[in-house]
């Protein structure tokens, strides 16, 4: 594919659709880069190559010009010095000049054109590598934003999930609370009451005493019978 037309191509591609379609944008991007770049090398080659053609057909039309005239100038000097044949001759060779001229004079606007043209091709090129360069740099950028904004909602989701994780733990940990109160409610109720104790104990004390007036009342009747 010549220069020309790959340059042709390149420029109507539609860089928007092509970074829609591509599976991995940031290669692409690069890859496209690397191509217009290596064009550029062969662009700014054939702009030089056009700009030195239109510099040596300039310089081939000045010289050309410049040999008209003097053949102009000896043809008067000739007719002065009243050698006609020799002016005639000056004359033919300027009439030469003059059709030579014609020709490179095409050929030098025709260079002109060519030249424009790739200088052209060579400036819109450099505008548009600057442009995906930039663009480049913004694309990166959003990848990197995406890639921290991904991190972020992996690292969310894991909060999330810790929190889930603890609710359960409080659920449970409150299950756990409810049984040993439980515990304690039949430990406590399994004790003896204060209150029986003490009157387990009042009664105790109070049958010792009947005890004892009952072993005094049985003296004092022994006594009483002389026993």
């Amino acid at each position: 594919m010549g220069i020309m037309t790959r340059f042709k191509d390149i420029m109507a591609a539609n860089f928007n659709a092509l970074l829609d379609r591509a599976e991995d944008p940031e290669k692409m991007i690069d890859q496209y880069l690397r191509n217009l770049e290596q064009d550029m090398a062969s662009v700014k080659a054939e702009t030089a190559s056009m700009m030195a053609e239109e510099k040596a057909a300039k310089r081939k039309v000045d010289e050309c010009q410049d040999e008209m005239t003097k053949m102009a100038d000896y043809a008067k000097k000739a007719v002065l010095a009243g050698n006609d044949s020799e002016a005639k001759t000056f004359l033919n060779k300027k009439a030469e000049l003059t059709e030579k001229t014609t020709i490179l004079e095409k050929s030098y606007a025709m260079a002109v054109a060519n030249s424009a043209k790739m200088k052209e091709m060579h400036d819109k090129l450099e505008d548009d590598i600057a442009t995906l360069k930039s663009k480049q740099d913004l694309l990166k950028a959003k990848i990197k934003v995406a890639e921290t904004q991904s991190k972020i909602n992996k690292l969310g989701a894991g909060v999330e999930s810790a929190g889930g994780n603890m609710a359960a733990f409080n659920k449970m940990e409150d299950k756990v609370n409810k049984m040993l109160d439980e515990a304690d409610a039949m430990a406590e109720l399994s004790q003896p009451d204060e209150a029986d104790d003490i009157e387990a104990l009042t009664s105790k004390y109070d049958k010792n005493e009947t005890s004892v007036e009952i072993e005094d009342e049985l003296a004092a009747l022994k006594a009483e019978l002389g026993m």
